[in-house]
Formats: C-alpha cells, structure tokens, sequence
C-alpha cells in the first residue's frame, strides 16, 4: 500500500516524538510504500484546527539512518534536496500547520509521483488517545478525521506508555504490532460505511503482542471533566515551550496514581499572577492574568475505573489493544430530528413538529413484530397497542417475515422500503433470533431497538452457566449464587467410549460416585442411600435427554444407550454449536421415538451434572413435583426486571423418590412440552399455590435476588459470552425449584422462552408481561409517552427491578 503518515508530534525527538522513525521503518520493512508529512513541531491537543489567514511554509526532512535515540533526528532544509534514488524515497515534508492541514498537503500537494495514496496512519501518537476527553482534542484524531472527510481510509494510531522509560525493543514490538493491525484493518475495511475510520490504542508493555496481550474491538468511553474544575491554572507571565508542556502532561499520566498530588500542586500555585503589577488605586473590572494549560487527569483516570470491560480506556489500563471504529461525524442524541427545521420561538414548536408530514413519519416507531409464533404474535401486537394507542407514535408495518427470509436474507432496509417506510426513522424490530437484522441495528444504534443480544451463551447454554456461576464465585465468595445454584460438573463427551477420560477433572462427581460405591457395599442394592445425579445435554431444551444416575455404571448405559440408538456419523456431528441462538444442529433420534424423548446430535457433546435436588417442595393438596417459570426482561446495558405474575408448572404424574423410578420422566421432570397439552392443573399462578402468602414472599424475593446476581455474573465474569447492546432487549424464562426445605435453587435460563406452555386460561400473564415490556423495555429507548390507562392500572409494580448496572456499552 502507498501510505501517507502524520503525526502531531512533529519530527523525531527523543522528548516529544520517539515513536514516529521506528514506526515508519517497520512499515517499510513490511513493504509498503510510505510518504511523510508532519508538522514542523509539536501540535498536540488542537484537534482538527486549521490555521486560516497563516502562510504554511513546509521544509523538507531526511531522517538519519539511526532509528533511536537523539542521532535519530536528522537534518532539516528549506528547499528539496539532490538527493539520490534512495534518498529521495526518504525525504519527509515537514509544515508549520496542524496535523489536518499536513493530511491536505500531503495528499494533494506532495507525493502524487509516488502513486494514489491507500492510507492515512496518523501517529504513532506520544500518549493514549481514549475516551472522548482525549479524542475530542487530539491532533492525531484530528489529522485521520481530515483524511475521512476527504474519502480516504484513516486510522489514528497511539501509543499508551505506563513509565517514562521507553525500552526500544518494547518501541518496536509495538511498531510491528501497530503494523499487523493496520494491515488486518486495510484488509477488512467495511464496504457499506459504517465505519470512516478506527482509533487504534496500542499499550506499550512487554510482550503486546503475545496472547495474553489482546488485540479487542471497542466502544469509546464517553466521560467528562469534572464540573469546577479548570484545565488552566492561572500564572505569572511565562514563554512555556509547547513541547515541553506536553511532555510535562503526558509525564503525569504515565504516573497517574499520583495525579492528584500533580494537580493539587498545579492548583495551589500562584493563582495571583497579574503580569504587570498592582494597577495603583484605580478599578477594574477585570484582573489581569496569565493562564497555562494544566488539565486534571486524575478525571479521565477515575471514570477509566468505572468504565465497562468494553470501553477503550479500560481495555488499554488493562494492557490490551484496542481498535474503536469510528463516524467522521459528531453524535447526536435524538437522530430522528436529522433534516427537519429548528425552531427559534419555544410557541412554535409543538406546532411546527406536526406541520411537517416527513418529520412526523421519522418520529414514528415503525413495529415490525414477526415473532413466528400463533399463540404469541397477538398478545405481543395486543401489548402493543395497549401500551402504545395512539398511531401517530407506533405504527405497525408488517405481521410476518418476507417469503423465503433467513437470517442471510432477511433486511429491514429493503422491507421498509418495499412499504414506502423511510429506513431514517425509529424502528422496533421483534422477530426469532434468526431473522433479526442484526447489521441494520448496528448501523442505526440510536434508532433502532431489536429484540435480542446477539452473544449470551453464558447463560442459556448449560454448561456456560456452569462455568459463569464458578467463575462468579470465585470472583465473590459471598455471592447468592453460591446458596442457590447447584454446583455442575461440565464435561464433554464425543463417544461413550471416552466417557471415563471426559470426567478425569469431574472431581466431585467422582468423589460421590465412590461414595455411593462404598454405600452399595455396605447396603447392597438399597439405593436409597445413595446420593442421585441429574445428567443434562449443555444444549438441550424441552427436558430432552434428561437422566438420573448414582454410579458410574449406569451413566456409561445412558451413553452407551444413546449410541446405540443414534450412531453419530462425522458429517452428522459436524453441527454449529456456536449459534446463539435456540436453533441448530440436525436432528436424530437418541433413546427414543422422533414425537418422544430425543436430542438433536449437537447436544451429544456438551454435558452437565448436578446433584438432584430431592425432596422437593410438594403441596399437601398436590403431590407432584413443580418448578417456577418466571419471565424476566433484560433492557440496554443493562437494567433487569422480574415479572411478578410468575407461573407454577407441574409434572405429569405424582413424585416418586429417583431410586423408585429413575427412568420415569413424568414423575420428576416438570417440563409441560412433554405433556400432551397443559391444562389448569399442570399449569398455575405462583400466588394462587396453598402455601402461606410469607413463604410465597419469600420464595419470589429470593428469586429476584439470584435474578439480579446471574445476570451481572454473565455480563461481568463472562463479558465474551454475554454481551449486552443499549439498542436491544431480551425476553428471558428462568425456571427455579424450591425443596423440602424451603431452599429456592436456580435451574436454568432460557431465551425466547416458549410461552405457549401458559396456556390459553393464563394468557392474560404473557400479555401482561409484553406490556411490561412495552413500558421499560421499548418507551424507555424511544423515549415515548405510556398510555393513561396503562400507567394507572399497571404502573411499576409488576416488572420489579432487579440489577441496574453501567457497563458502559452506549
């Protein structure tokens, strides 16, 4: 590629700008043709500025051969040189501008011999460029937001120093780090538009490039100054060298855990300073001053602290590259006003909003609900419209997919056009996980809500939640989790044959199993003294592949039984289990008939155990085993709510004890799929159950707590399998037991749960937690008005929030 470098650094200097020679010579190296213009000295902190009214004045540079150190400056002339060939490949253009206006002049006055230019690096920056305090004013940012606006592919390029001692090999393994990513960034640059140019953070620490040095996409952390406090500090009249200022500033974020002595002696200096002596005894309004600048960094460094895994400084504190994809644009916060008039007088603006026909269209929430789902559909579209009545704010465009949609096929852009929509407006988007249109949210992050994250394994796989539930009490002992959560030995298994070496690392169900071995020799074939395991398929749903074991011996059968009943071809298990969403894998036949018990091939694979949780909570009136389905909503990034009206769903038959009927599923699982048709007797209201109104309280207090904890646990502990987006919600159906004991205990989380389990009676439960929906989940995004009738009957008091926690996605 023919590059264009910049800087706002200047030329090399050991003070200023150590990283620009090392950095151009390993893209040479890497074969690429690089052209130079740089501003004659140090220009940082003056963003995207040009200097209007100023003569620019460039000389010509040739950098010596050295690549480090004081020898590495090289000569300056005023006039281009007779150099040779090899030379003039060297000779860099240096003008006494800005960082923006070197990118105008070198490329369109400089370099056109050399062929078009592909690129524009601007850096390698002296210093971190994270979070919008330091992106809104960095004159590296500034120069790769100029070549943006003038079509070309940029990317600002800065280095994140933790001491002042800068190791040259440390240098120039980040040199070549820097140069791998930009060629990987050139090589995926996106074709539709959604990104003008990327900010790239490099740490220079040891080693950036080995594997525990990630190189991660990521969200810019949007922070402040804080209020009252000055970036200048008031002196006695000075000449201060711009270079050396930076210096002095990037020296105090390389200690940054003593900023706030930095600054609190910056603060408490002479702030008297009047530069020409006492004015005699005549008034002024003014006092006369001199001002140096003097920001307090300790500000970006606390809300660095604070920030999401995600966010840019966080990941650079933490010692990883972060490559943040960028707009050459400003934000704003309500786009849908794009292009409409602004109104000067407050009367006219309510008026002059409806007068427009196309800024009415965009203020509209075109709903596009195509859930796939008989039962589901209308309560979805009748919670619509409950919430929502009045047409001009949500109008619905269609109730069903497009024939032949997929997700490879399926675009809302072309939907709403084919409808006469505008592809500006706000749109909802509630559909299987499958269709929705994940690319068109992300291009339209402030105006477009859908109805799903796209990555959350950490929950609603099994043996992810297995991991993420240890992971969290590890992280804190102290954690529900660890009083409501059965422990779960996760393993894999490909052929039964390997089952024993699957469970090497198993140590507690080893443990037990010995245990029950050594019981069976004292007791013989008394299995109730023994301690019962549940076995569970990690990607399974609808109860299916679920078996009881207590030794060794019978978990190999239920292997060994499902072999023998579906042998597992190679091509057959070459399935995508790395689908998030609830379909995937073909489906075979394992231990049973198609309409009965069966696993789809990619479920033979991943698996979990837990203790089984006996005896369980059994009502007087009613002794057959249930369990809890309760709904919960997941907002943004992230508030969670659990729906009040929570359901009890009972099993087929009576319970039995598992060592009196191991294999009789209907007796222990409490899955209403398995049931020819759910009924008011395997399907309840939670508060309607004969239990004390104190029990059942405490039961759903409990709940909300795990509630709350299990989803902070994915979303911190597992951030790469759940991950949240302020522009989506998601449904989620948890299932909870409760034992003889009174102990609630979680048993596992579901997406796009299936509502049709409730039943025709209880219908009413599903659209009453749509609505609730519709209020936290969809007019909190869109910022629209609630219903009268809707705020009065309902209010807050079904969806109760559980966890509200920043984690800095916006």
């Amino acid at each position: 590629m023919h590059i264009l470098v910049t800087n706002d650094d200047g030329p090399p200097s050991v003070q200023s700008s150590p990283y620009i020679r090392p950095f151009v010579k390993q893209l040479q190296d890497a074969g690429h043709t690089v052209s130079v213009c740089l501003p004659n000295t140090q220009r940082s902190w003056i963003g995207k500025a040009h200097m209007i009214g100023q003569t620019l004045r460039p000389t010509y540079y040739t950098p010596s051969a050295t690549v480090h150190g004081e020898e590495a400056q090289g000569t300056t002339h005023s006039r281009p040189q007779a150099l040779s060939s090899a030379e003039e490949d060297e000779e860099w253009v240096l003008v006494d501008g800005t960082p923006a206006s070197c990118v105008q002049i070198g490329l369109y006055h400089f370099f056109q011999d050399r062929g078009p230019i592909e690129l524009v690096v601007s850096g390698p920056n002296y210093g971190r460029n994270t979070t919008s305090v330091f992106a809104l004013s960095s004159g590296t940012l500034g120069a790769a937001l100029e070549a943006a606006v003038c079509k070309k592919r940029s990317i600002a390029l800065s280095f994140a120093f933790f001491s002042r001692n800068h190791d040259r090999d440390i240098i120039d393994a980040a040199c070549r780090h820097s140069v791998k990513v930009i060629e990987a960034l050139a090589r995926q640059w996106p074709s539709d538009g959604s990104a003008d140019l990327y900010s790239v953070n490099v740490p220079l620490v040891e080693g950036v490039a080995d594997r525990e040095h990630k190189t991660l996409w990521a969200d810019m952390l949007q922070n402040y100054w804080q209020e009252g406090n000055s970036c200048f500090e008031e002196i006695e009249d000075s000449a201060d060298d711009p270079t050396e200022e930076e210096a002095r500033i990037r020296a105090e974020e390389a200690s940054s855990g003593d900023l706030d002595a930095v600054s609190d002696k910056n603060n408490s200096s002479n702030k008297a300073g009047n530069g020409g002596g006492d004015m005699g005894t005549s008034k002024t309004r003014f006092k006369h001053k001199h001002f140096k600048w003097a920001p307090r960094l300790t500000d970006v460094y606390h809300s660095v602290d604070l920030a999401g895994p995600s966010m840019d400084g966080r990941i650079v504190r933490d010692g990883h590259t972060c490559v943040t994809p960028m707009k050459a644009n400003f934000a704003v916060s309500r786009t849908v006003r794009a292009g409409t008039e602004f109104q000067l007088k407050e009367e006219e603006e309510g008026r002059g909003r409806r007068e427009n026909s196309a800024e009415k269209e965009n203020l509209q929430v075109q709903a596009i609900i195509a859930y796939e789902d008989p039962y589901v559909q209308p309560l979805i579209i009748s919670a619509l419209k409950a919430v929502f009545p009045q047409d001009e704010l949500v109008q619905l465009v269609t109730s069903t997919l497009m024939p032949g949609s997929s997700s490879d096929s399926f675009s809302i852009a072309s939907l709403l056009e084919s409808s006469e929509r505008s592809t500006s407006g706000r749109t909802l988007q509630i559909m299987p996980y499958e269709c929705i249109d994940f690319e068109f949210a992300a291009s339209h992050a402030k105006s477009c809500l859908i109805n799903s994250y796209m990555f959350r394994k950490a929950l609603i796989r099994k043996h992810f939640l297995s991991a993420t539930v240890d992971h969290w009490v590890a992280k804190k002992p102290d954690t529900p989790l660890k009083r409501h959560v059965k422990r779960s030995e996760a393993f894999e298994v490909d052929y039964a044959e390997f089952l024993d070496d699957a469970l090497v690392e198993a140590f507690d169900l080893r443990e037990s199993m010995e245990r029950n071995a050594a019981a069976a020799a004292i007791n013989g074939h008394d299995k109730s003294q023994r301690e019962w395991w549940i076995l569970k398929p990690g990607m399974s749903d609808r109860g299916q592949g679920i078996r009881l074991f207590s030794t060794m011996e019978e978990l190999q059968a239920i292997f060994d039984g499902w072999e023998a009943a579906a042998p597992c071809s190679e091509e057959d298990s070459d399935v995508d289990d790395d689908d998030d969403g609830d379909g995937g894998g073909r489906e075979a036949q394992s231990g049973g008939d198609k309409d009965g018990d069966y696993i789809t091939t990619s479920h033979l694979r991943h698996f979990v155990a837990q203790p089984y949780i006996h005896p369980p909570l059994l009502l007087s009136s009613d002794q057959r085993k249930f369990h809890i389905r309760t709904y919960v909503l997941c907002a943004g990034s992230l508030s969670v709510y659990v729906y009040r009206h929570m359901l009890a769903l009972f099993a087929a038959k009576p319970y039995t004890a598992p060592w009196d009927g191991p294999e009789d599923t209907e007796s222990f699982l409490t899955n209403t799929c398995l049931q020819d048709s759910p009924n008011e007797t395997s399907v309840r209201r939670f508060w309607d159950l004969p239990l004390p109104s104190e029990q059942l309280e405490s039961i759903f207090d409990h709940i909300c707590v795990v509630t709350g904890e299990i989803f902070e646990a994915a979303a911190v502990a597992m951030p790469l399998h759940f991950q949240t987006l302020p522009n989506a919600f998601e449904v989620f159906g948890l299932d909870f037991m409760v034992d003889e004991q009174r102990q609630t205990w979680l048993l596992e989380v579901n997406a796009f749960p299936d509502f049709r389990q409730t039943g025709l009676d209880l219908e009413d439960i599903v659209e009453g937690f749509w609505r609730g929906v519709m209020r936290k989940g969809v007019a909190t995004f869109f910022k629209l008005p609630v219903g009268e009738q809707e705020q009065e009957e309902n209010g807050d008091k079904d969806m109760v929030a559980v966890r509200n926690i920043d984690l800095g996605r916006r």
